[in-house]
Parts: C-alpha cells; sequence; structure tokens
C-alpha cells in the first residue's frame, strides 16, 4: 500500500514536467529537449538554497525562475538565430550540464538535514500520507493557473500560435515572442517540477535529469489517449489527463519492480509503455475500419 502511494506522490511530483512538455510539443508543437538539463536545474538551485538558507519558498521560486531563463534562451537561439528548435534544446541542455555542475560544485547534494517543503507541512503526522496531500494541493493550484492562462486573450493566442502561425501574424501577434515565452513556461514548471523532485527524495544529482524527457512525453501520451477514449477534448480536461498520466506512468514503474522485473530492464519497459498509450490511437483507427 505505502509502496503504491509513494509511486502516487512521485507521479504528482512529476507533474509540472508533464504539463511543461504538454505546452512545449502540444501547444507549440516544439520538441524541446532542454527538459533534461532545466530539470537538473532546478534540483541543483533547490539544494544550493536549501543548503544555505533552508528557505524553501525561495527555493521553489529561484528554480521557476532559472528554468524561465533557460527556457528562454532555447527560444531565442530557435527564433532569433534561426537554429533548428530541436538542435536549440540539444544545445541548451548540453550547456546546462557544466553549468548545474558549476552550481552543485559536486555531483550529488544530499538533503536530509535540511528544512524543505514536506517538513513545513505536515497536516497528518504520517509522512506518507502527508507527502501526497501537499503534492495533489500543489498540483491542483498550478493545474488551476495554467487552465487560467490558456483561457485567457492571451493563451488562445498561444494555442494559436501552435496551431496556425500564420494565422497569428496576421492578426500581428510576433510568433517569435510568444514561442520564447512558452519555451520558459515550459521550462520553467519543469524546473520546479525538479525542485519539488529533490525535496522529496532528499537529494539533488547532476544526473537526474537524464531522459527525464522520456517520462514526460509518455505522461503526456497516457494523459491524452485516456481523454481521447472519454471523449474529453476541452483544455481543463488535457490538463488534468497529463496529471493522471503522469501517475499512471509511476504506478505502471512501481508495480513492474513489485512483480520483480530485472531493475536493467526499466527503461525498456518504460519505452515500450509509452510506444503502448502511443499506438492505441492508430490501432483503435485500424479497428474501427
Amino acid at each position: 500500500m505505502l509502496f503504491y502511494l509513494t509511486a502516487i506522490s512521485l507521479g504528482l511530483a512529476f507533474g509540472a514536467i508533464g504539463w511543461g512538455i504538454y505546452l512545449s510539443l502540444k501547444i507549440f508543437n516544439i520538441p524541446d529537449i532542454t527538459t533534461d538539463g532545466s530539470f537538473t536545474l532546478g534540483a541543483a538551485i533547490t539544494a544550493i538554497q536549501l543548503s544555505d538558507a533552508g528557505n524553501w519558498p525561495l527555493a521553489l521560486f529561484l528554480s521557476f525562475i532559472g528554468g524561465a531563463l533557460a527556457g528562454i534562451l532555447t527560444g531565442i537561439i530557435h527564433t532569433r538565430l534561426r537554429v533548428n528548435a530541436l538542435l536549440s534544446g540539444i544545445l541548451v541542455m548540453t550547456a546546462l550540464y557544466s553549468v548545474n555542475l558549476m552550481l552543485m560544485g559536486r555531483s550529488n547534494i544530499p538533503l536530509l538535514q535540511v528544512r524543505h517543503l514536506f517538513v513545513a507541512f505536515q497536516p497528518t503526522g504520517n509522512s506518507y500520507f502527508d507527502q501526497a496531500i501537499i503534492l495533489l494541493t500543489l498540483m491542483l493550484l498550478i493545474a488551476g493557473v495554467i487552465i487560467y492562462l490558456l483561457k485567457t486573450d492571451f493563451g488562445i493566442a498561444m494555442r494559436a500560435t501552435g496551431n496556425s502561425p500564420s494565422m497569428v501574424n496576421a492578426m500581428g501577434v510576433d510568433t517569435n515572442r510568444m514561442k520564447i515565452f512558452g519555451l520558459g513556461l515550459a521550462n520553467a514548471l519543469t524546473a520546479l517540477s525538479g525542485s519539488i523532485i529533490a525535496q522529496l527524495q532528499q537529494f539533488a544529482d547532476i544526473n537526474m535529469g537524464i531522459g527525464i524527457v522520456i517520462f514526460g512525453l509518455g505522461a503526456v501520451m497516457i494523459g491524452e489517449t485516456i481523454m481521447d477514449l472519454l471523449g474529453k477534448n476541452g483544455i481543463p480536461w488535457r490538463i488534468f489527463g497529463v496529471l493522471l498520466g503522469c501517475i499512471i506512468f509511476r504506478l505502471v514503474i512501481a508495480f513492474t519492480l513489485a512483480s520483480g522485473a530485472d531493475p536493467n530492464l526499466l527503461k525498456l519497459i518504460t519505452a515500450a509503455v509509452v510506444l503502448l498509450f502511443v499506438s492505441i490511437p492508430q490501432l483503435r483507427g485500424k479497428n474501427a475500419s
């Protein structure tokens, strides 16, 4: 029971990165690899702040800002220098590895004896339930802000930028600025997720972001597939679908490990799960025809 509750908590903590990838990939149609670096950047900033001052609200805020700057840099390279979006993300991600290592000063920083988010609030006294309650509350707040943003005129312009850039340009909207803002927000959410994960797992590691984009992409695909099966197409449903996808993804991994599968095969199983959910719409289409 507690094992799967921990998996649910991890899924909730990864919710922000799922939304970040949803924004970059589904709203702006940009495959952003900056994610791997900005996730670790959020964890690194949090580890430094908590080790020095133990101010977890400031750590969350600084992580958000740090991720935003990383995403903005990717956006500028892509839109102003006309570099391919995928290559722009790879360049920034590569640079962030050195930046993160320089910030941390070493490859791993433990956070066992510092005051963090999950120590500050203990509503039930049971750490497992407390973590789940705190994360659920925090993710619902973030989801509410994202849904509100995407329903504003500015958010509609963001969505239109990904769907029809030429139409948005004709309306006088600067699509390059929209892309820069979108990538900044996406990576800010990713870094925020890195900050939350570092506090939840009580350490920051230089390699913790490697391959994390696959998890976020898988969560988005799982969430979208489930919402399509349910016939739910609105923005609120899509946002909550991504969060549900994160939870399901972590539960699948937890179940796999609990069933005695070789941990060395975890990446293979993860890829297979993503492939399965990506293939479901195609398989449904063939059966329908």
